[in-house]
């Protein structure tokens, strides 16, 4: 009797590797046309037959989602996982959180090892190098995996997946226009990293309101920072050290409104009398710093609910990927001490 024939005859005889001739018996796109073709006829014409209880297995659900952040040190982060796993660990689903320190070789290599899993979905927060790069070379693997992705906070512009974000351009311009409203006149901006959406969206909005009001858009008032707090440190010290310093700081993120309050006082100036301070998340430690802090609020658990509701209102996959939903919540700005009710 003849023993059956295996992947590895198959590839013995075409001299490649065993997972280039189950790629190709199984369509992966990795694997050209021709070969593809190739394989498959040979593999009938010998008559190769797959292993059903190795396919029974791999077509078996795990009930296990990836979610990866940049960071579960604040907040915001872990509000946003605790949405999702709210909505998905009733229906039985186990998240796996994966943590990236903002670097898109530990982004890249999660995703790997995340697809090796056979996760059924991955919820991602994009890295700060991810969009410094340019590469998402890691996020076509899991459309090639016919997998659900979905950004969450963070999203890539022009790549095709469904997002939950929240409306940044006008929480930025809400929080400008506060300050204007307030008297300020000269209100430097404490920018987050180049290029990242949430980075640009808050720009946007505080620099349209600028233009809206008539006051100018000063360089020397703007400077990059990388939302932690020891980076609004040396920034807020060349702030005050202008021959015309700001009389208000917006901060991308509380963190960094934190850090520019720290060298403020640090400097011998008083927050607000001197300089208004206004921040962005507002995080639940915003509200109990002295002075407390005027934040521009942004629902993280509901971002993860509704991220999670994107993930279970679809069929498959494929719908996800050719008709993304994308979903922005509106953001709310939060009037405290550190701005309120000193100039008219």
């Amino acid at each position: 009797m003849n023993k059956p024939v295996t992947i590895k005859d198959i590839a013995r005889k075409f001299r490649c590797s065993p997972s280039t001739v189950s790629r190709a018996l199984n369509n992966h796109p990795s694997i050209n046309e021709d070969t593809r073709r190739n394989l498959q006829e040979y593999a009938q014409k010998v008559g190769y037959q797959r292993n059903q209880v190795s396919l029974n297995l791999l077509n078996t659900k795990t009930a296990s989602i990836g979610v990866i952040v940049p960071t579960i040190n604040n907040y915001y982060e872990s509000a946003i996982i605790e949405g999702i796993d709210g909505v998905l660990h009733p229906l039985g689903y186990t998240l796996n959180i994966c943590v990236t320190n903002e670097q898109y070789l530990l982004e890249s290599e999660y995703i790997t090892k995340l697809l090796s899993n056979r996760v059924e979905g991955i919820f991602l927060s994009v890295s700060q190098e991810t969009y410094d790069f340019g590469h998402y070379e890691h996020l076509e693997n899991v459309g090639k995996r016919n997998l659900p992705l979905i950004f969450i906070d963070r999203d890539y512009e022009g790549f095709s997946a469904g997002s939950v974000t929240i409306d940044d351009y006008h929480g930025a311009f809400a929080a400008v226009q506060h300050l204007v409203n307030t008297g300020r006149k000269r209100i430097a901006h404490l920018k987050g990293p180049n290029g990242m959406a949430v980075t640009e969206q808050r720009f946007k909005g505080y620099a349209e309101c600028l233009r809206q009001y008539g006051l100018p858009l000063e360089e020397s008032l703007i400077i990059n920072t990388n939302f932690k707090v020891e980076s609004a440190l040396e920034p807020t010290a060349q702030l005050l050290e202008l021959d015309q310093r700001p009389d208000a700081i917006f901060g991308v993120n509380d963190q960094v409104a934190i850090g520019a309050m720290k060298v403020i006082r640090e400097k011998g100036w008083r927050v607000p009398e001197d300089i208004a301070v206004v921040g962005f998340d507002n995080s639940p430690i915003s509200a109990y710093i002295s002075p407390s802090l005027t934040s521009v609020g942004r629902p993280g658990r509901q971002i993860g609910e509704e991220a999670a509701r994107i993930f279970l209102n679809y069929p498959d996959a494929a719908a996800k990927r050719d008709n993304p939903v994308h979903i922005v919540l509106p953001s709310q700005l939060i009037i405290r001490d550190s701005s309120a009710g000193i100039r008219r």
